[in-house]
């Protein structure tokens, strides 16, 4: 007799499968191995482990070492203490964040007080008429860039009083060459019977 051929182990291509026989049979045979797998890594490395396993039937299996509620409340109780220590993170996150949102603030209202006194003191200058007028102001109570442009504006006041007098002058001087014209020829002019003599 020839032996009969079977089909031999073939790779299954990873994907569910279609048939719902094949679907409970490949469970079956493969859920013992993975509880057996667990346990042997349980043994090998003093790992805890637990599986919970649902069949394609609604069918619950599990396999925990020590056991599967010892498991599940230490992951439970991990999980809770992991999320108040991101928790913890990001309140000291926030607190960092205030902390430089209060430093920047503290920075900000002392620039403010600067600004506030500047303008004090430019209310008071301005109130002593030295905003309008620099030169009425006691020189003691100038800084260096303020005598700087008191001078500055001194010297341009100089030269603008110097260019005001030539032009006075000028025109003064035209005025007195032309009024002695007017005397020169009234002089010579006889009111009387309106005839020049000469």
């Amino acid at each position: 007799m020839t032996p009969k051929k079977g089909n031999g182990r073939r790779k299954i291509k990873m994907q569910k499968l279609e048939n719902e026989s094949n679907l409970y049979v490949a469970f079956a045979k493969r859920r013992p191995t993975l509880f057996q797998k667990a346990s042997e890594l349980c043994i090998l490395c003093g790992a805890e482990i637990a599986i919970i396993v649902f069949s394609p039937t609604r069918k619950l299996y599990s396999f925990g070492h020590p056991s599967v509620e010892i498991i599940g409340d230490r992951f439970l109780t991990q999980t809770s203490q992991t999320s108040s220590s991101s928790s913890q993170l990001v309140e000291a996150y926030r607190n960092t964040n205030i902390y430089e949102l209060s430093r920047q603030l503290t920075y900000v209202l002392t620039q403010l007080e600067v600004e506030k006194k500047k303008s004090e003191e430019l209310t008071n200058i301005s109130k002593q008429g030295i905003g309008n007028h620099p030169w009425e102001a006691p020189i003691e109570n100038l800084g260096l860039q303020e005598l700087e442009q008191l001078k500055l504006a001194m010297e341009w006041l100089k030269n603008e009083i110097e260019e005001q007098k030539k032009r006075i002058v000028a025109v003064e001087g035209g005025y007195t060459q032309l009024l002695d014209s007017v005397i020169t020829m009234t002089h010579g002019f006889n009111m009387g019977n309106g005839h020049v003599n000469r």
